[in-house]
């Protein structure tokens, strides 16, 4: 079945900033969302995830919500759930479907022996406070790689 950019962007609820997303934030957004379907994700994910094979049967996609009151853009996010990768990721698009940018804003992934996280907040003027850190594999949260970094939705749909 082919779907129209329309009905992929109606998955994703308008939601009033600020939003927080953090490790567990997706478990709302399952429960509150419908899941897309496969041919959603073939046609509108999949061509902008660089690293993702087709039908990979252990990649999960949960619709989060689309940032209310953009005018020159759609600005969606959702959450990608690999085997030991898990992101948010945030992308605009032009009012028929076209990528303008693509960005993952927040994250838990496993590396090696370290438990790499980041959450993000994005405010009502669209900045995005991220602050990343790692943890031992006992949870153990090592101050010391600590940092936070911003970004911005800027008005053209760019992230920047």
């Amino acid at each position: 079945m082919t779907y129209t950019f329309a009905d992929f962007a109606g998955k994703f609820p308008p939601v009033p900033m600020p939003a927080t997303l953090g490790e567990a934030t997706h478990h709302v957004f399952s429960t509150e969302n419908e899941p897309l379907p496969d041919a959603m994700i073939l046609q509108f994910i999949l061509p902008n995830e660089p690293d993702t094979a087709a039908g990979d049967p252990y990649t999960e996609y949960v619709p989060c919500f689309t940032i209310d009151d953009t005018d020159h853009f759609i600005a969606l996010v959702w959450w990608k759930a690999e085997l030991m990768n898990y992101e948010y990721v945030l992308a605009t698009y032009t009012g028929n479907g076209a990528l303008i940018d693509r960005k993952v804003i927040a994250y838990t992934r496993i590396r090696g022996d370290k438990i790499q996280r980041a959450v993000a907040t994005i405010n009502e003027d669209w900045e995005i406070f991220i602050a990343a850190g790692d943890a031992g594999t006992d949870d153990a949260f090592d101050p010391t790689s600590s940092h936070t970094y911003d970004l911005e939705i800027m008005a053209d749909g760019t992230i920047q």
